[in-house]
């Protein structure tokens, strides 16, 4: 099975901060068992403040600043709302550190 980009979005909000979403199915793997690739990051001033991705032999994970957590990976569209909830989370303050 050949990759192939389920969704890329990149946009700039109304605060000026991007958000780029990247995601791939991929051959159900070892380290992918749900069969997907992704790699969503906010970025603010210039600085990935929200991340989340499953690069390679790292498993799935969340990164808060510099800090990385593992991440319970359960479909496309919980993956998704986690990541916007943790945006909504920054932007309110009531970000986790």
């Amino acid at each position: 099975m050949k990759s192939e980009l389920v969704i890329y979005k990149k946009v700039t909000d109304a605060l000026g901060n991007t958000i780029e979403i990247k995601i791939w199915q991929v051959r159900p793997s070892t380290h992918k068992p749900h069969g997907y690739k992704y790699s969503l990051v906010y970025i603010v001033n210039d600085i990935r403040v929200i991340g989340y991705d499953n690069a390679e032999r790292k498993g799935d994970h969340r990164h808060y600043g510099q800090i990385e957590k593992g991440y319970d990976f359960k479909d496309i569209d919980n993956l998704l709302e986690d990541f916007y909830k943790d945006i909504e989370k920054y932007r309110e303050g009531n970000y986790e550190n």
